[in-house]
């Protein structure tokens, strides 16, 4: 069944705020405060609100309804540009072909972050804290970002995952 407008502009407005406010509250905990502060503000930009808006459905991502839809999503290559905490940022071309360059290790405490958020706010009660680690091991992400970046996140995600969140984000911050 459709979702009204109303309905996809209220979702999907608090869908991102929680997210972004959760992500802020655990940058600030591992002392990301500049980070945490400035996480996904894009999102309230036209192109990626918008489109947010428009292929709203509430369980899953709007990028992969818009991906499914156009064969591309305008709102995920503005976001991914715009956001040093997504792998796919850190990527370019030259004469030798496509490059992978390792995120700053700050940049990776944020990504954790935005994972360990992302898992909470789409999972909401059968979320665990091994539940972002899970995903990742699933996605094929880590097979095409840089292999220090995939490395340092799988670190930190077994971190909370073996640890809960608390120690594991302590560990994060100390590391």
């Amino acid at each position: 069944m459709e979702l009204s407008f109303t309905k996809r502009l209220y979702g999907h407005f608090t869908t991102i705020t929680k997210h972004k406010l959760k992500v802020t509250s655990l940058c600030f905990k591992i002392g990301l405060y500049k980070q945490g502060i400035k996480h996904d503000l894009s999102k309230y930009s036209p192109i990626e609100f918008w489109a947010g808006v428009k292929y709203f459905q509430g369980d899953r991502s709007p990028i992969d309804k818009e991906k499914q839809v156009l064969g591309y999503s305008l709102g995920w290559l503005h976001h991914k540009g715009h956001n040093m905490h997504h792998w796919e940022y850190w990527m370019d071309k030259n004469k030798d072909g496509i490059i992978f360059y390792p995120a700053p290790k700050n940049v990776v405490k944020e990504m954790i972050c935005d994972r360990v958020a992302a898992c909470m706010i789409y999972q909401k009660d059968k979320y665990t804290d091994r539940s972002a680690l899970e995903y990742f091991e699933k996605s094929t992400d880590k097979e095409f970002m840089n292999q220090e970046t995939a490395q340092l996140l799988r670190k930190y995600l077994t971190w909370i995952a073996d640890e809960g969140l608390e120690k594991g984000l302590e560990k994060v911050k100390n590391d």
